[in-house]
């Protein structure tokens, strides 16, 4: 029912012309992707989640505007156990990642077709005020294809045995 209702709202927004090529398999992206358009999710859906693995279960709070993967998680003082931020990069492009004004130590989950492709641990905040000496992740390069990059808690990948090559979906 979801589903349907979701597609009727986007026929309605001529967001997608074709109603056929949309998939249920991709419901959850697309109503996260409501969300970078209208701001929030209609009153009948649920907080996004992450599973990662097998039975990892993380909420998330969602970024993708350039504007909100900038910040991040900037300034924040403390990230809940079983939390996360996504940011979202549709289409995929090559990303990297700092701490800069970043106050916790995060983990950082980089996804591309659904799958881990990369993982930092325990990246620690950049306490410089330059933000020209703040590290990126990765170091080199013009950064990692992703379609989506989790960001949780630190030490919460090596706790939970997440490891590269994980499956993950996204669920409301």
């Amino acid at each position: 029912m979801l589903f349907i209702e979701v597609q009727k709202i986007m026929a309605d927004l001529k967001l997608i012309p074709n109603l056929k090529i949309l998939s249920s398999s991709k419901l959850p992206l697309v109503l996260l992707m409501l969300v970078n358009v209208f701001g929030s999710l209609p009153a009948w859906s649920a907080v996004p989640i992450a599973c990662i693995g097998k039975n990892n279960i993380v909420k998330l709070e969602v970024v993708s505007t350039p504007a909100e993967v900038q910040r991040g998680l900037m300034y924040r003082t403390s990230l809940p156990e079983g939390t996360g931020m996504v940011f979202l990069f549709h289409p995929p492009k090559p990303e990297k990642f700092w701490m800069y004004h970043t106050l916790i130590s995060l983990d950082m989950c980089f996804i591309y077709k659904d799958h881990i492709v990369k993982i930092f641990e325990n990246v620690p905040p950049c306490r410089s005020e330059n933000p020209n000496d703040c590290p990126t992740y990765p170091a080199s390069g013009i950064g990692i294809n992703v379609s989506e990059v989790i960001e949780l808690p630190a030490g919460y990948v090596k706790k939970h045995g997440i490891k590269e090559g994980d499956k993950i979906t996204f669920q409301l």
